[in-house]
């Protein structure tokens, strides 16, 4: 069983049903799924580079990429619909709790002038969006090895009701906010 989701079960879900006094254990927020993007806008020019970004992706996610399409042409970035833009992956179950321990407590804190994630991210939801400028925080990827400094979204999308409720989730499990 993943470190990450010992945890959740033995200290953060009683913690959470003691906070918000749930009726029934259904009712604690968990995490669902998390959903690792990039956006790839030199790979419409050059097919190796889509392939170097989902190696990469790979490596962090331990899962396979897939490539994304263009939904709509825009003849201002010389795109079609159709063209592969960049490269998504979705996490569940043990992946997902061995990549979130890994991004708390190993990659974030190798962030330069890391002060702590946003505490404001949430979209009314209860789902976390974080925003990552270069992939080499990850010791997965070798800095010699790669072609360009890429940046990637990650989505946290949990079943808490309410944005307050996903932030304790979060901060319960070692996310490092900022301090307000």
């Amino acid at each position: 069983m993943p470190r990450l989701k010992d945890i959740y079960n033995s200290d953060v879900a009683p913690a959470l049903m003691e906070k918000f006094q749930y009726k029934s254990v259904m009712q604690i927020p968990r995490i669902e799924k998390i959903v690792v993007s990039v956006g790839c806008g030199d790979c419409k020019d050059n097919a190796k580079a889509l392939d170097a970004v989902i190696k990469d992706i790979t490596a962090l996610t331990g899962q396979r990429a897939v490539s994304t399409i263009a939904r709509k042409s825009v003849a201002n970035f010389k795109l079609r619909e159709g063209m592969k833009v960049g490269v998504k992956v979705t996490l569940r179950q043990n992946r997902m709790w061995e990549f979130l321990d890994r991004l708390l407590n190993v990659a974030l804190p190798r962030v330069r002038d890391f002060r702590g994630i946003s505490p404001d991210a949430f979209d009314g939801r209860g789902n976390y969006s974080l925003g990552i400028k270069e992939q080499i925080i990850f010791p997965e990827i070798d800095y010699d090895k790669i072609e360009k400094l890429r940046g990637m979204n990650i989505a946290i999308c949990t079943t808490a009701k309410t944005d307050e409720e996903a932030r304790e989730l979060l901060r319960l499990m070692g996310a490092p906010f900022m301090n307000a």
